[in-house]
């Protein structure tokens, strides 16, 4: 992907490609069947970050019900790590859920995750439980996160 990164909503010509960075993303990725259905769910949020070049590289998947949003899937091309790009999905993804009417956002995260965690932390995110054995492959526990999209972003995440 090269210079700059649009956001644009994904649709189902991208499932390659969504499929292609959760195998490079994550040791236990969803399935092609698993991120199609997820696109066609009532109150999906499917956005994909794409360089001028064409190329996609990250992906968010969430979704609202009712009052409540939850962020399913973030993945970004492992070259393209810490260079903003997931920060920008899930930033252009909280300001569509509060849109669509969400008060507040969740998600799980493996505890062992440092980074997503701490760009999670920085957004705003704060822990409200923990799953044990939430994942496989390796089997680990998730933290929960929720961020209240009603309230301002403080002034140290609005700079990030």
């Amino acid at each position: 992907m090269d210079g700059p990164c649009r956001l644009r909503p994904a649709s189902l010509a991208d499932l390659p490609v969504l499929v292609e960075l959760e195998l490079r993303s994550f040791s236990d990725p969803w399935t092609a069947a698993q991120l199609r259905e997820a696109l066609r769910w009532t109150g999906a949020i499917a956005l994909v970050a794409e360089g001028a070049d064409g190329v996609v590289g990250g992906y968010l998947l969430g979704r609202v019900v009712v009052d409540e949003a939850e962020i399913l899937s973030i993945a970004t091309d492992p070259r393209l790590r810490r260079t903003g790009l997931g920060r920008r999905l899930l930033r252009e993804a909280m300001a569509i859920m509060l849109e669509r009417g969400a008060h507040a956002a969740w998600l799980e995260v493996r505890v062992g995750n440092v980074a997503a965690r701490a760009m999670y932390q920085c957004e705003g995110f704060v822990a409200a439980g923990l799953r044990k054995g939430y994942y496989r492959c390796p089997e680990e526990d998730a933290i929960v996160l929720r961020r209240d999209l009603t309230m301002p972003a403080s002034p140290s995440t609005e700079s990030s």
